[in-house]
């Protein structure tokens, strides 16, 4: 019985060491975005994350061609990046990004994390 009970607890903590590195490492898709940056900011409590709102744009076609706001929530984990787009808001800007699997805490509060500026306009 006490055999069983350690090889259940070692299965347990390599699966969860498994999906740790899954949710870490693995890129779920990749691509770029374009928009205006509304919003970029530096905050958290304990993880001090870079986090950034990209607005879209787009038209409602239902409702007789109304201009909507389409907001797309981002992270960004690289410094350099971030200090370069804390210059950019309010410009239209096109964005590189990754989508992980899941947010971690340190990495930011979205799952999308920018990686580069692909184009400022």
């Amino acid at each position: 019985m006490k055999r069983f009970l350690i090889w259940i607890i070692s299965i347990a903590f390599l699966c969860l060491i498994i999906y740790f590195l899954f949710a870490t490492v693995y890129t779920y898709s990749d691509g770029n975005r374009a928009g205006r940056l509304i919003k970029f900011s530096h905050k958290g409590y304990v993880f001090k994350t870079y986090e950034g709102e990209l607005n879209l744009g787009g038209v409602n076609t239902t409702n007789g061609g109304i201009l909507i706001n389409n907001m797309w929530q981002f992270s960004v984990a690289d410094k350099s990046v971030a200090d370069s787009l804390s210059k950019l808001e309010g410009k239209d800007i096109t964005l590189h990004y990754k989508e992980k699997i899941n947010a971690l805490p340190w990495r930011g509060d979205s799952k999308y994390i920018v990686d580069k500026i692909i184009e400022k306009r």
